[in-house]
């Protein structure tokens, strides 16, 4: 099992089928792949990889903006047999430069257009090197087994530096109970991902789902502005649509959505936040389309949904998907206790779920920590109704959700807390209207009268990636505290934020 082979060469599709179509602004296609062609290229950076000297398992770094090379690079490592570890665009050169540590990567693949990190002796291969690669002459895909790593991504850890999770190439069978259970994916379908190539959920949801299944990716190169997105749907013919919810409430503010829009679009896909029962209705009100929400994190794979089969109940994040091992336990109990009916649990996954984690990269003691039992404890608070429907009631932990991407506070805590000015700092999401939330950071200052939050700002610009940063500064004279000394981070945004 080998998940690249499992992506391109396994559905019985025309290798002159179109596997991934890129576009710009108009819906005007930039670059077209064929199955066929896409699997010679990833064969050709597989081969040229092998050709460099490396050892089967090595990692290797992406350091590859949004482009059609960063999939490439990327599944060309899996096919090899190396294990790719994607970066997002918005790392600053120290964010990037302690992954590229922290994941011992031997080779970074770099193409000039988003930061380095600081290599050192690592090799550093830039553009040219990229495209010698891609010209390689095609070998074959490894052998590699279920279990075997297949890539590393990583996620904000509570100690205050990014955490490596290591997945399986089984990961790519994992994904077929979401075609069922959530996607409703097709042979002819063309799925349009608003996301970048280097974020997880558009390798995951915009790449591997359709090429999987033998249908068509289509992604989006251009301006951000959201107007652009109902022309965009329009103009690619997509049948199905994947964003984060954020996205599709600034659709409805700012472009002309009625429900001719876009004929073909069958429904919608989101993941990555919450999507409120507001909004649900205001995307069914104004387009006439479903609305398809999924639940999933970086050391899982999407598990609970909605979907074609599964009706929507508003509020509601939907129900396991087909064969998904999910449970609710409760955590007042040391015992593996299931919660009842509308009794609130911490949402657990099978360690026998193809889509799990391997591991939390050289962490062995935080990996044990995940598990209760034969159960991998996620975090989130949760409750199921009688219908089997799962609602969510908040984290467990301290984990900030930042448009699609999980955050620990302590990870800005760190990098705020470096600043001269600063004595103290915590770091938490804020409510700044319905369903829409900030990160926050409440600072202590050294000298309140010489504190400056925009030179803060611009120093968290340096040293964190825009997803991360605090939104807003506010500024405390002190910082609420349990009588043991731990910040109550629930306190932070009262007004009359006091110690006990």
């Amino acid at each position: 099992m080998n998940l690249a082979r499992f992506c391109l060469a396994g559905a019985d599709v025309d290798p002159a089928k179109v596997a991934l179509e890129v576009i710009g602004p108009g819906g005007e296609v930039h670059e077209t792949w064929t199955f066929g062609v896409l699997k010679e290229k990833v064969l050709s950076v597989a081969a040229g990889l092998r050709s460099a000297g490396l050892t089967t398992g090595d990692r290797i770094l992406l350091r590859i903006g949004h482009s059609s090379d960063f999939p490439l690079m990327y599944f060309g490592a899996i096919a090899g047999g190396y294990v790719p570890v994607p970066t997002s665009g918005q790392l600053t050169e120290a964010e990037a430069t302690g992954i590229l540590a922290d994941s011992g990567a031997k080779l970074v693949l770099h193409d000039g257009s988003v930061l380095p990190p600081d290599a050192g002796d690592i090799p550093v291969w830039g553009a040219p090197q990229i495209n010698d690669l891609k010209s390689s002459k095609p070998g074959t895909f490894a052998d590699s087994g279920d279990d075997d790593p297949a890539f590393l991504i990583y996620t904000s850890g509570t100690s205050g530096t990014p955490k490596g999770v290591l997945h399986a190439h089984r990961a790519g069978q994992a994904r077929l109970s979401a075609h069922e259970g959530w996607i409703g994916l097709r042979e002819d379908d063309r799925l349009l991902h608003a996301g970048a190539f280097n974020w997880s959920y558009t390798l995951t949801v915009g790449l591997i789902d359709p090429w999987i299944k033998g249908a068509t990716s289509v992604i989006y190169q251009g301006p951000r502005d959201p107007a652009v997105w109902p022309d965009l749907l329009e103009s690619s013919n997509a049948t199905l649509f994947a964003a984060v919810p954020s996205l599709y409430r600034r659709i409805l503010k700012y472009g002309d959505v009625t429900q001719s829009s876009f004929p073909s679009l069958r429904h919608g896909l989101t993941a990555g936040e919450g999507l409120s029962a507001e909004l649900y209705g205001d995307w069914r009100a104004r387009t006439g389309r479903e609305l398809y929400e999924a639940l999933g994190m970086s050391e899982v794979s999407t598990y609970l949904s909605s979907g074609p089969s599964v009706r929507v109940k508003p509020g509601a994040t939907g129900k396991p998907q087909p064969g998904r091992k999910v449970a609710l336990l409760r955590d007042d109990s040391d015992k593996i206790e299931f919660a009842e009916a509308n009794e609130t649990g911490l949402l657990c996954v099978h360690r026998e779920e193809l889509g799990l984690m391997l591991e939390y990269w050289q962490r062995p003691e935080e990996t044990k920590a995940a598990f209760h039992g034969d159960w991998f404890v996620t975090g989130d608070r949760m409750r199921a109704d009688c219908d089997g429907y799962f609602w969510y009631e908040g984290r467990a932990d301290d984990l900030m959700n930042a448009f699609g991407y999980r955050v620990a506070p302590e990870e800005v805590e760190r990098v705020l807390a470096a600043h001269g000015s600063v004595h103290e700092v915590a770091v938490t999401e804020t409510e700044v209207r319905p369903d829409v939330s900030l990160i926050t950071a409440f600072v202590v200052p050294r000298d309140p009268t010489a504190f400056d939050a925009d030179d803060l700002g611009a120093y968290a610009s340096r040293h964190l990636a825009d997803y991360k940063r605090p939104k807003v500064y506010k500024v405390l004279e002190q910082l609420p505290r349990t009588p043991s000394g731990k910040v109550r981070r629930k306190d932070l945004g009262r007004a009359d934020v006091k110690n006990p």
